[in-house]
C-alpha cells in the first residue's frame, strides 16, 4: 500500500496512490509504503530516483548499521515501533529515508517510510496532524512527531500495564490462591513482563534514533529543542519501566510463595497420615511374627482386639495433631 501525505493550510492530508500517474500529481512531504509491492517500489524509483534497499526491514541488521548517511546525502534510520496487541505484543521495524541536501532529485524534503504492517503510532500522528493545524511544517518534523508519538504510545502502554498488574495484585493479596488461580496469575504476570521489556527496548531504540538526528545537525534550533524534550520524556519512562519490573518481581515471588504454601499443605497431610499409620503398622507387624507363644492368637477375641488396638493407635496421634492445630 502506497500512501502520500501533503501539507495544506497547516494540516496533513492523506492520499492513497494506485498508479504512477497519480503519484506525479502531488508534492508530498511524507511517502508511506506499507508492505510495498515491486511495482510500488518501481514507481518510487522512477519518480523520485530513490532505490529502496532490499534489507530495509531486515531484523538481522547490525545495530551500528541502522543509522547512517549515504554519500548522496540520504539519511537512513531504522527504528522499531511497538504494537500493543493483547494476543501478541510485538515490535515492527520501520525504515526511514530522508534527503535534505540533493536538489537534483525530487526526493529532496520528502520523508519515506517503509514497513510490513500498520503501525498504531502512524495512525495516531495522522489523526493529530488532521486536527491540529501547524503541527507539521516539513519532513523533519514528521519524523520528530513520529518519535514523539512513539514515546507517548509507550507511556500509554505502561499505564495499561499498571492497570493489569493492579488487577493481579488484588488476586494475589486477597489470599486463598489456588494452584489454578496461581497459574493464571503467573501467565498474566509473564505477559506484562514481556510487554514491559519490549517497551524498555523500544524507548531505547527511539532514544538512539533521536540522538542520531541531533548529531546529524539536520534540525533547526526549535526542532533541536523538541528532540531534547523527547529524550527527557524517554528518560522518565525508564524509571517507570524499572518500577514495573520491581513490582512484577514482587508479584511473581508472592505467587510462587502461595504455590509453595499449597504444596506444603499437601506434604503435611501425607506426613500426618504416615505418622498416624505407623503404630497400626507396628502392631500388625508384631502379630504377624511366627512365634509359638502368643496368647492373643489362641483367643476368640484376639482378632477384634488387634483391630481395636490398631484403630486406637491411629486415632491417638490424629487426636494429638488436631489438638496442636497441625491439621488446619
Amino acid at each position: 500500500m502506497l500512501n502520500i501525505f501533503t501539507l495544506a493550510n497547516g494540516r496533513l492530508f492523506q492520499e492513497e496512490i494506485e498508479s504512477l500517474e497519480e503519484l506525479t500529481r502531488f508534492q508530498p512531504i511524507w511517502v508511506d509504503l506499507e508492505n510495498p509491492t515491486v511495482e510500488e517500489k518501481r514507481w518510487i524509483k522512477q519518480h523520485y530516483g530513490l532505490s529502496i534497499p532490499e534489507d530495509a526491514m531486515d531484523e538481522d541488521i547490525e545495530e551500528s548499521a541502522r543509522f547512517y548517511e549515504e554519500d548522496n546525502g540520504d539519511l537512513h534510520i531504522r527504528s522499531d515501533f511497538l504494537i500493543d496487541d493483547n494476543e501478541q505484543p510485538r515490535s515492527v521495524r520501520v525504515a526511514f529515508i530522508l534527503n535534505l541536501t540533493n536538489s537534483d532529485l525530487k526526493s529532496k524534503g520528502v520523508l519515506f517510510s517503509i514497513h510490513d504492517e500498520d503501525v498504531p503510532v502512524f495512525r495516531l500522528l495522522r489523526m493529530r496532524a488532521r486536527r491540529a493545524p501547524g503541527l507539521i511544517e516539513d519532513a523533519k518534523e514528521v519524523l520528530l512527531a513520529l518519535f514523539d508519538a512513539d514515546a507517548e504510545y509507550s507511556a500509554d502502554t505502561l499505564e495499561n500495564i499498571y492497570d493489569e498488574l493492579e488487577k493481579v495484585s488484588k488476586q494475589v493479596l486477597a489470599g486463598d490462591v489456588t494452584d489454578t488461580r496461581a497459574g493464571e496469575v503467573l501467565g498474566a504476570i509473564a505477559r506484562q513482563e514481556d510487554l514491559n521489556g519490549r517497551i524498555r527496548r523500544n524507548v531505547m531504540d527511539t532514544r538512539r534514533a533521536v540522538s542520531f538526528m541531533m548529531r546529524s545537525k539536520m534540525l533547526n534550533a526549535e526542532q533541536f529543542e523538541e528532540a531534547r524534550q523527547i529524550l527527557r520524556d524517554i528518560e522518565s519512562l525508564d524509571s517507570h519501566t524499572a518500577f514495573l519490573f520491581d513490582k512484577i518481581n514482587f508479584l511473581m515471588d508472592a505467587t510462587v510463595g502461595f504455590i509453595n504454601i499449597n504444596q506444603n499443605k499437601i506434604i503435611k497431610i501425607f506426613s500426618v497420615a504416615s505418622v498416624a499409620l505407623l503404630p497400626p503398622t507396628l502392631i500388625a507387624s508384631v502379630y504377624g511374627m511366627n512365634f509359638q507363644h502368643m496368647p492373643e492368637l489362641a483367643k476368640k477375641w484376639g482378632y477384634p482386639y488387634a483391630l481395636l488396638l490398631m484403630l486406637a493407635s491411629a486415632l491417638g496421634p490424629m487426636w494429638y495433631f488436631r489438638k496442636r492445630g497441625w491439621l488446619k
